[in-house]
């Protein structure tokens, strides 16, 4: 592929990083029920020094000729080979050799866009300490070469990246940043905080923010909040506290709402609920005001611990604060509700979801019937299908899973062989409780050639493994085997 001079001139304006997804779809996760929700990356920056490929003349020059311009094949299925690393091993007296070859027979100037390839080419392959001896090198042979930002920045990802390297490495690659000119700043930062954090050095991450945060330039907040959101995924609590309050005091770095958010995800996520309560009290003496997303992840998080008095109670502070609910919300409060047992009032929540103009959707249904199942009413839930399916709302895997387990569970095996032939018929995968339940209650009512298959259809399918379809099944006919040893009616 061509060499892109735009995205190495990125790191020369971080301005011009987009910050890309919306923030409501970046962050949290959603209950169990709910499949049919997708979730992103909280924080997402685009990588501000992206690798550079060599230039298309690469080849050429190092056999002396200067590249000339073919016309492309336009024809479908064509493909242009992919061009290869001219750095055949990572001896560094050779790539002073091919550098030094390329060097003298090119008829044309070697660009900055030229070094930071070569750089690049042979960082891929070789340890840190050669890629710099080769910076070094071209330095000092080529007069004319004057490095810019994005060339320490391959140098600085190159030491960022390798996960047995020394953090002394990085400083070195900084110190020669400084030495030659070149004051680093944000982007600098944030390559490096990312490029660690990808090779799992996370505190290395931390103590090189705030580094560079005292003798440089702090992180902008896309760097500082995927630092958190790393912090909070591998470190404690407490570490993440003490982090930010020595950005804050010492560099003025301020936690902005998207940082109080991984917060209190993370802390919902622990099942610390109180703290959760807590931050949401910080974030408005900071100043801001909490959106619809963040009161959801709290409400996740009473749902999952099934306390829905609390989750009702944040979904009516959120309504006194003029914070509209959307569809996660209803679907949220309904799936607390219907793990609570108070179906009733789930029903009256998916009412008031019509009224506030979302059409109920898979997630809520599923959550309904699988209250109702748990409470008894699994004709009831049966009958839900068809109010779906009438309202034009297509069920999923999950839906019809529930209803199965939830008709086995109540020994209405006709219902629930009738449900299994429609899934069977629609190429729907059996989840492995539904499976479960159904395999022991056939076994159990005598149906043996039915549980088998059953079995056959979860394997072809590919439901579940070999290995767990078998295991389920074996455990079932052993437990029949032992009843009729004992005498018991099957």
């Amino acid at each position: 592929l061509p060499f892109d001079s735009e995205k190495l001139n990125l790191c020369k304006n971080p301005k011009t990083l987009p910050l890309i997804g919306d923030r409501n779809a970046r962050m949290g996760k959603v209950p169990s029920s709910f499949r049919s929700m997708t979730s992103t990356q909280l924080v997402k920056k685009p990588t501000t020094s992206p690798p550079a490929p060599p230039p298309r003349d690469f080849r050429n020059r190092i056999s002396g000729r200067e590249s000339v311009k073919t016309p492309q094949n336009t024809d479908q299925g064509s493909s242009r080979e992919p061009l290869r690393n001219p750095f055949r091993t990572p001896d560094l007296s050779d790539a002073k050799s091919l550098f030094n070859s390329i060097a003298a027979t090119s008829r044309i100037p070697l660009d900055l866009k030229f070094h930071n390839s070569v750089l690049q080419s042979y960082a891929s392959i070789a340890a840190v300490d050669d890629t710099v001896k080769l910076f070094t090198h071209i330095l000092k042979s080529q007069r004319n070469f004057s490095p810019e930002p994005s060339t320490f920045h391959i140098l600085l990802s190159h030491a960022c990246k390798a996960p047995d390297s020394p953090l002394s490495n990085v400083h070195r690659v900084l110190n020669l940043m400084v030495n030659n000119g070149v004051e680093p700043n944000q982007v600098t930062t944030d390559i490096a905080v990312r490029s660690l954090c990808e090779s799992g050095r996370i505190i290395d991450a931390m103590d090189l923010t705030k580094e560079l945060s005292e003798k440089h330039s702090p992180p902008d907040t896309y760097t500082y909040n995927f630092l958190l959101k790393h912090l909070c995924k591998c470190e404690s609590l407490s570490l993440v506290y003490e982090f930010i309050d020595v950005m804050k005091k010492s560099f003025k770095v301020e936690p902005d709402l998207i940082s109080y958010t991984i917060l209190i995800d993370t802390v919902c996520n622990s099942k610390n609920l109180r703290e959760a309560m807590r931050l949401v009290s910080l974030l408005g003496n900071a100043g801001f005001k909490p959106d619809c997303f963040l009161y959801n992840t709290i409400m996740k998080g009473y749902c999952t611990l099934s306390k829905g008095s609390e989750a009702i109670g944040v979904y009516k502070k959120m309504k006194e604060e003029g914070v509209e609910p959307d569809r996660v919300t209803y679907n949220t409060l309904i799936f607390g509700l219907s793990k609570c047992g108070r179906v009733e009032e789930a029903r009256k929540y998916m009412q008031t979801m019509v009224e506030s103009g979302y059409e109920p959707d898979a997630v809520a249904y599923t959550s309904l019937m699988n209250g109702m199942c748990r409470k008894g009413e699994t004709l009831g839930a049966l009958s839900l299908l068809e109010e779906m399916e009438a309202k034009g709302c297509a069920p999923n895997a999950c839906t019809y899973n529930t209803l199965l387990y939830g008709l086995c569970k109540a020994r209405l095996m006709d219902k629930g062989m009738e449900l299994y032939g429609l899934m069977k018929s629609n190429g729907v995968k059996l989840e492995s409780s539904a499976y479960a339940t159904l395999v022991r209650t056939l076994v159990r009512s005598g149906k043996v050639a039915e549980a088998y298959e059953v079995f056959d259809y979860a394997v072809e399918s590919k439901s579940l493994t070999d290995a767990s379809a078998y295991s389920t099944l074996e455990i079932a006919l052993k437990w029949l085997k032992k009843a009729r040893e004992q005498g018991l009616v099957v």
